[in-house]
């Protein structure tokens, strides 16, 4: 069989959803990453309880639509599989580029990256392979991107806020893989990062949004 994987490059469009409005009076402009399952419009639920006025949220929608649970019913989305990961990786930093540059954010602001399950790695090779700085970094239930180096992160602010969330019970971070993952987020952080354990498992906890940044 003679098969050759060819790509193509080609203009599309991809949606993104918001909350709330982007005045003078915004304090805090969240980037939220949702997690495998989620579309961003629903994932933004989770932060309607924050200050109106002082937050302005963006959630980029991951690519990739399927059907969940084999029912024709309720559709999810994933950011990445391993199939062409890199060009994936590719195609979603391009995106959200475009992202940031259509909302064309004041100066004044202050920028919140905040990435859940899956979205964490999103987050996170957005931040260190655009250099995004940023005054928050809030990484909740995900894993480090093993390619990251500390380098990679030596543009982040001293004064920026790094905090990671974990569930006590989390049932996909197993007691080896929080170990790893400990010794990885101490390592790209030098330390900096704030680690945080709460009671439950892989969910987002609307008391734990409420305090945030």
């Amino acid at each position: 069989m003679d098969l050759t994987q060819k790509d193509i490059s080609f203009t599309n469009r991809k949606p993104y959803a918001t909350l709330n409005k982007l005045h003078s009076k915004t304090k805090y402009v969240w980037f939220v990453f949702h997690g495998m399952g989620y579309l961003s419009k629903y994932f933004l639920r989770y932060f309607k309880d924050l200050n109106h006025e002082e937050n302005y949220l963006i959630a980029p929608q991951a690519p990739s639509k399927y059907y969940m649970n084999g029912e024709f019913k309720h559709v999810g989305a994933s950011w990445l599989t391993k199939e062409d990961t890199e060009m994936e990786i590719d195609n979603i930093m391009e995106y959200l580029d475009a992202v940031l540059q259509q909302e064309a954010l004041p100066e004044n602001v202050k920028l919140v990256i905040f990435g859940y399950s899956q979205g964490v790695s999103i987050a996170m090779r957005w931040v260190a392979r655009k250099k995004i700085v940023c005054s928050h970094l809030i990484l909740y239930a995900g894993g480090m991107p093993n390619e990251l180096k500390v380098h990679d992160l030596s543009h982040l602010r001293e004064s920026t806020q790094i905090r990671f969330f974990v569930g006590k019970h989390d049932e996909y971070i197993t007691p080896a893989r929080w170990d790893a993952e400990k010794r990885k987020i101490e390592h790209l952080f030098q330390g900096k990062a704030a680690i945080e354990i709460f009671v439950g498992g892989h969910e987002v906890k609307n008391e734990i949004i409420k305090k945030l940044p």
